[in-house]
């Protein structure tokens, strides 16, 4: 599980990192609400932990561009502001809960439990793109009756492509989140995982395609078959 914190006052946004990677989650931080936008749209995170008083992009208006857009990835605020009206403003925005400062790591861990869980009261157990299915829980990748199971960075490589937020996957990002930051993996180790993922969606007969996009990145695309 990915979790996003965007905070611009650094010491309390990696100590939030700190805490949430205790809690077993994988985390990073954005310092700005325009880099925190970006990221939220990326389709990395799972969740969002968004400060509201924040350079460049105040933490409301991200909210309200995510939802503006379509984008359902579930943000709980963080912030020292304390009043109904304030709590009103956040939840009125597109927020999915509010936290105040300061606060105890176990109540936030809880919150964060409660945020995931409801990923706006709907349980994913599979992603879809065109006419491939993936199950989250067995790493199934199938289209129609025919299935293939994909290793793990298969999987994860795969699960990056297809989040519904997803345009432009790049290599660094890819390395990033399957590898981790600490990995000696390159861009070739992506390359090879990408050419996996193509023989299998090839293997099962499905009209997606992987497509390079050169110095951008990756996407899915469907081309169907002429008739």
């Amino acid at each position: 599980m990915n979790i996003l914190v965007v905070e611009d006052e650094r010491n309390l946004a990696d100590a939030i990192v700190h805490i949430l990677e205790d809690g077993g989650y994988n985390a990073e931080a954005a310092y700005d609400g325009k880099a925190g936008l970006t990221a939220a749209q990326s389709g990395m995170y799972d969740a969002v932990i968004l400060d509201v008083m924040l350079p460049g992009m105040d933490g409301l208006s991200v909210v309200h561009e995510l939802r503006h857009e379509g984008n359902s990835i579930p943000v709980m605020v963080l912030t020292a502001r304390t009043s109904t009206n304030d709590k009103v403003e956040g939840l009125d925005a597109g927020a999915d809960d509010y936290m105040t400062k300061p606060f105890e790591a176990p109540e936030l861990l809880a919150r964060v439990r409660a945020l995931t869980r409801r990923q706006g009261d709907v349980v994913i157990d599979e992603l879809t793109f065109a006419d491939l299915k993936l199950d989250l829980n067995t790493h199934d990748l199938s289209c129609g009756d025919r299935t293939v199971h994909l290793s793990g960075k298969e999987f994860e490589v795969l699960k990056m492509l297809m989040s519904p937020t997803a345009r432009v996957v790049s290599k660094q990002d890819l390395l990033t989140r399957v590898w981790g930051t600490d990995s000696a993996a390159s861009e070739n180790s992506v390359e090879a995982y990408v050419s996996f993922l193509r023989k299998k969606m090839a293997h099962i007969h499905s009209n997606v395609q992987i497509t390079t996009l050169r110095m951008l990145g990756y996407r899915l695309e469907e081309f169907k078959a002429q008739q």
